[in-house]
């Protein structure tokens, strides 16, 4: 009888620690919150917002489209000082780690015409960010957005896992140590 209690609660152990490898991940990274990314609230996971949102074409996109990856979704204008501040950090962040499995998305909300974007992203050289349009704010409304610059982190099954609100160092060292912890497997 021993015998076999002890090989269940071994299986039930590693069950566990399988069942949602993600959330380790979450929370080693939190671990690592530093500076301003101490600002960086991790919660349980919950499904975002499927509210549309446009590229400069007018294609309609949706988180849901990048599925599968890590994403850092700010929401930002272009009126907003320390959305101006952070830009180049979320910038440098997407050059380091941007690919199959991490995107940042930075969404302008509200009344932000596109020359007057495009002409901020050109200022804060901003060239490995997309450009993407919430004039509406469908999505930033869904996704509980208040206050600008406010990011979220979406894992890779589409569900916020962490807010930041105001504005952040995303290049410096525990930006960068989070996702690297994230990224690893």
């Amino acid at each position: 009888m021993p015998r076999i209690f002890m090989l269940l609660l071994v299986l039930y152990t590693g069950l566990l620690a399988g069942a949602n490898p993600a959330r380790a991940d979450v929370a080693a990274a939190e671990a690592l919150r530093d500076g301003s990314l101490k600002r960086l609230l991790f919660a349980d996971p919950v499904a975002v917002g499927d509210g549309a949102f446009t590229d400069p074409a007018g294609d309609e996109h949706r988180l849901a489209d990048y599925q599968g990856k890590w994403l850092l979704v700010n929401f930002w204008a272009t009126w907003c000082a320390p959305c101006r501040k952070e830009m180049p950090g979320l910038n440098a962040l997407q050059a380091e780690f941007g690919g199959d499995r991490f995107q940042v998305l930075t969404i302008a909300t509200g009344p932000n015409p596109l020359p007057a974007v495009q002409r901020f992203m050109k200022e804060v050289e901003a060239d490995e960010l997309p450009i993407l349009l919430d004039p509406n704010q469908a999505l930033a409304r869904q996704m509980g957005v208040l206050g600008l610059p406010l990011t979220v982190l979406v894992d890779p099954e589409g569900r916020e896992v962490a807010r930041l609100i105001g504005d952040a160092d995303w290049s410096g060292e525990s930006a960068r140590a989070i996702v690297a912890e994230l990224l690893a497997d």
